[in-house]
């Protein structure tokens, strides 16, 4: 027989999961609504591949495209960075350290995670900024490499902490038999291991994209802000994310600025549940082996 607690816990837990449903889809058809106005003046193709963004101008433009790049280049720089930080922390946390040293390299760097992310844009914009502009000789710190630098250590701890756990569930006998067949430890590690945990360490990857093309406050304050197609790393860009934020406080609500800004939201919401989406598949293939 079934306590009463029983059944007041299942009712708490059932509205609690039906609020989320309720939120996520209040929030997408809010995007929706106030975006999909836009395309009624703008058509598609010339928002989403024209290079001039001027939204306030008496003859405005609405042309996302170098925001879209700026977006990918701080993006794909900070995995060219995260990537290798994140594995290789991974490989040394669950292949190399011993016990003692595990439980204190693990929470110190999922610690990381714990860090706001205007703290981390305070750090680039004060310290790593002004540092690389007078090392490098730079015009400007505020640019692709060092958005990509800041970034890159925010997704660290997701990649680094799914694919640890990702190595962590290959079977002990697939490292015995490759050691016992005289393969060395890091033979081992390359060849066994890695490909064993191939799909937890490619979602780890997926998750720190969505990570990282979804960021705000770094963006906004380490990225420059220049709406450009940037020729170098060290030139500054303005991100999808950048844009909303600096934005949206100075548009009158329903205008054509208004509506571009959300219209940006639904490109951003798009890219980010692809993303998900293909995480989750990815994921699934795991599990169901």
């Amino acid at each position: 027989m079934v306590s009463y607690k029983d059944k007041l816990f299942k009712g708490i837990t059932y509205v609690a999961s039906l609020f989320v449903i309720v939120f996520l889809f209040g929030i997408i058809y809010s995007i929706f609504r106030e975006g999909l106005p836009l395309f009624n003046v703008v058509s598609l193709k010339e928002f989403l591949t024209s290079t001039e963004w001027y939204p306030t101008h008496a003859e405005p433009e609405f042309g996302i495209y170098t925001l879209l790049l700026g977006s990918f280049y701080v993006t794909l720089g900070s995995l060219v960075i995260a990537i290798p930080l994140g594995l290789g922390s991974a490989i040394f946390i669950s292949e190399v350290a011993s016990p003692r040293l595990r439980e204190i390299a693990k929470p110190v760097i999922e610690l990381l995670a714990s860090i706001p992310s205007v703290v981390y844009g305070l750090f680039g914009m004060a310290f790593l900024a002004p540092m690389l502009r007078e090392w490098l000789d730079l015009q400007t710190g505020l640019n692709i490499f060092t958005t990509s630098i800041i970034l890159g250590m925010m997704v660290v701890p997701i990649i680094a902490s799914m694919s640890e756990d990702a190595i962590s569930t290959v079977p002990k006998s697939l490292r015995e038999a490759s050691f016992a067949l005289g393969a060395t430890k890091w033979e081992t590690i390359t060849r066994v291991v890695l490909p064993a945990a191939k799909s937890g360490i490619i979602g780890s990857v997926l998750l720190g994209f969505g990570r990282a093309i979804g960021e705000t406050m770094v963006v906004l304050m380490v990225a420059g802000g220049s709406a450009q197609i940037p020729k170098s790393i060290f030139d500054s860009v303005r991100p999808m994310t950048s844009t909303i934020a600096a934005e949206m406080g100075e548009t009158v609500i329903g205008d054509l600025h208004y509506q571009s800004l959300f219209a940006i939201s639904i490109v951003l919401f798009i890219i980010t549940f692809v993303t998900n989406l293909i995480t989750e598949l990815v994921f699934l293939k795991r599990s169901n082996r």
